[in-house]
């Protein structure tokens, strides 16, 4: 029995399932990967405040003098760049990707607490064929509230995601060292 017998003899898949199917399967995958590229910008930012409030922490200082000249120009300046960095804003596909509009790094000194404000905005994901109805058909009763804000995000507004860390002042203290006793 030759190849050509035995391939004729088979039947196919049919084209039809094939072509309708397949568009469908691909608009699944792209709200998938949109949905993941969200959460992965979540995790992205919380690590990313992590790093700059410990190296806030344990870099800046509370003298004046470095306070608004150093910690502000130099150090806060190399912290948002590596932060910038890490988020994946300087990666044009990465960029796209997650939709990243702009990264800001605000830090509130305080007495005792600094914090640490991470924002990270986006632009819409805008997947079409959710953002091609309308808002009042999509978000009619039950649904209210949380639809409407999640349908701005999906289709109009886009996102912010704001992260606070409160990290204490070093004091960068004396060595600690036990009182001497008297010998007798």
């Amino acid at each position: 029995m030759s190849i050509f017998k035995f391939i004729s003899s088979h039947k196919g898949q049919a084209t039809t399932e094939v072509v309708l199917l397949f568009p469908i399967f691909f608009i699944l995958t792209l709200f998938i990967v949109k949905i993941y590229g969200l959460l992965v910008i979540v995790q992205k930012t919380e690590i990313a405040s992590f790093y700059a409030a410990k190296r806030w922490q344990l870099e800046s200082h509370r003298a004046a003098k470095y306070a608004n000249g150093w910690d502000n120009t130099f150090l806060k300046k190399d912290i948002e760049k590596k932060v910038l960095e890490y988020i994946g804003f300087n990666n044009p596909s990465t960029r796209k990707f997650l939709s990243l509009r702009k990264v800001e790094l605000d830090i509130e000194r305080t007495s005792v607490w600094n914090n640490v404000i991470l924002k990270v905005s986006t632009y819409p994901p805008n997947i079409p064929f959710l953002c091609s109805y309308d808002i009042r058909q999509v978000c009619k009763r039950p649904y209210g509230m949380a639809c409407e804000r999640g349908y701005n995000f999906l289709c109009n507004k886009g996102g912010t995601i704001e992260v606070i860390k409160a990290v204490p002042n070093r004091d960068r203290p004396i060595s600690f060292r036990l009182p001497m006793s008297k010998a007798k």
